[in-house]
Order: structure tokens, then C-alpha cells, then sequence
């Protein structure tokens, strides 16, 4: 099998078990607890983090913020402890975009790797259950376009940028990635947001429209802030899990970077419509 049909097949696997669970809550929740414990095994290896203690700190969150999410009409005191974590999670992003642009190389101190290991990764997964459950209603449309929007970036970016692609992205960290590609993404993106707002009856286009630039543009500074860690740690790929793609975080880099910002789109558009 060449290396074309290997990524097909184990791309076309990972598509499917994401599907398939996506429209069973608890299936969900268990699905993304096993992709949540995988990255954090590759991330730490990223950052040559030997602890335990991270394990100990997504199984805790994760289960918490997930039961509070699937049980209705629970309060259990969540609500303010998740505009926290929210604006921790999105301070930290920040940072990492601040690092992405001007240092030579992520500032990796022993706090730093908690502080990621928690609100770089945990958080993400944690965001991610949430758009599933907004305003603790289970909508898993919410969350398939979510990916949709991801996917659909990602290969237009592939596409455009191998055929069209000249000027460099971000040549430091992805020598691969072009300007033309970015646009082409996110054009593709755009387009792929009229028709998941057409078929799944969740938001209209206009705010589809919105999310589908926070998918390009986040998901885009996700990908890259992951291959800086990946040259960092002087690797290709986050692990071997995909045959043809390397690790699952190099699927999910994407999608765990933007989440967060899906999420905050997500509670203050009934604000601004």
C-alpha cells in the first residue's frame, strides 16, 4: 500500500469513528476522553514532560466539566468556574501566538509545561464537549461543522498551495505553507459555511460565515504553533498512531487551538445579533 492509500485509509477511519460517535452523547464524551489522554501521551514527549501529573489533571477536569455538561438542568456551580477557565485558556493562546512570532523558540520552563499540559490541551477537549452541548442543550451539529469547517481549511490550504503556492506563510516553523494556500483555505471555508448552515439547522449563514474565519485563521496559528513544538523537539511527527499522518495531535491541532474561540463565539454572538 503507498503512502497515499495508507493516509486515506487511516484518515477515512479517523473521520468515521469521529461521525459515528459524534450524534451519542456519552459515546462522545468517552471518545474524546481516549483522544484527550493520546495527545496529552505526544504533547508531553513534545515538551519532554515526564510527569504523571498531567494524566491526573485532564482526567479530573475533563470528567467534571463533561458530566456537568450532559446532565440537564445541573447547575453544580460550573458556570463561573467555565468563564475562568475560558479566559485562562484564551490568555494562554495568546501567549503561544506571542511566542509563535517573536521567539525563536517557545519558552518551555517546568510551570510553563503545566500551564500548558492544562490550558493548552485539557481545556481544549473540555471546549470541545462544550460546543457538543451549547447551553447544555446536545447539539452535535454544532460540533461536526466545527470540524467540517477544519477539514474543509486544511485540504483547500493543502490543494491551493501545492498548485498555486509561491510566497512563504511562515518558512521558520512550516516551510510548506503559503500565503495562497491560507487564502485558498480559508475561501473554501467560507464557501463550506453556506452549505452547514444549508443542511444542519443550527446557525444561520452569517454566523457560519464568522466561524469559518476563526476556523482558518486559529486553526491555522493551532497547526503551526504544533510544528513549532515538533521542531523544537527536533521530530517530524507528534507520534505514530496514523499511519501516513504521524499522531493524532497532528490531526487535532487544528481543532483543539480553535476550539476555545468557537466556544467564545458561540456565548456572546446572542449578544451582538
Amino acid at each position: 500500500m503507498n503512502e497515499l492509500s495508507t493516509r486515506a485509509v487511516s484518515g477515512a477511519i479517523y473521520i468515521s469513528l469521529l461521525i459515528l460517535s459524534i450524534y451519542w452523547q456519552y459515546m462522545l464524551v468517552v471518545l474524546f476522553f481516549a483522544f484527550g489522554l493520546i495527545c496529552m501521551a505526544e504533547f508531553k514527549k513534545l515538551i519532554q514532560l515526564e510527569s504523571k501529573a498531567p494524566y491526573i489533571v485532564f482526567t479530573v477536569m475533563y470528567l467534571a466539566f463533561s458530566i456537568w455538561a450532559v446532565i440537564p438542568e445541573k447547575d453544580l456551580g460550573f458556570n463561573e468556574t467555565i468563564k475562568i477557565l475560558h479566559v485562562l485558556t484564551i490568555f494562554v493562546q495568546l501567549f503561544l501566538i506571542k511566542d509563535l512570532f517573536s521567539e525563536k523558540t517557545i519558552p518551555l520552563f517546568e510551570s510553563k509545561r503545566y500551564i500548558l499540559t492544562t490550558f493548552y490541551l485539557t481545556s481544549a477537549f473540555i471546549f470541545l464537549i462544550l460546543i457538543a452541548n451549547n447551553d447544555k442543550e446536545f447539539t452535535p451539529m454544532l460540533l461536526l461543522g466545527a470540524f467540517i469547517l477544519i477539514w474543509v481549511n486544511d485540504t483547500g490550504a493543502y490543494f491551493v498551495g501545492k498548485n498555486f503556492g509561491k510566497q512563504k506563510l511562515f518558512p521558520s516553523v512550516s516551510p510548506k505553507k503559503t500565503m495562497e494556500g491560507f487564502l485558498g483555505g480559508l475561501f473554501f471555508a467560507c464557501v463550506a459555511s453556506y452549505f452547514i448552515a444549508t443542511f444542519t439547522g443550527t446557525l444561520d449563514f452569517t454566523h457560519w460565515l464568522i466561524l469559518s474565519i476563526i476556523a482558518s485563521v486559529f486553526g491555522t496559528l493551532g497547526d503551526l504553533i504544533e510544528s513549532k513544538f515538533k521542531r523544537q523537539a527536533g521530530v517530524k511527527d507528534s507520534g505514530v498512531i496514523m499511519p501516513g499522518h504521524g499522531g493524532l495531535l497532528d490531526r487535532l491541532d487544528s481543532i483543539i487551538f480553535a476550539a476555545p474561540f468557537f466556544y467564545l463565539f458561540l456565548r456572546l454572538f446572542p449578544y451582538v445579533t
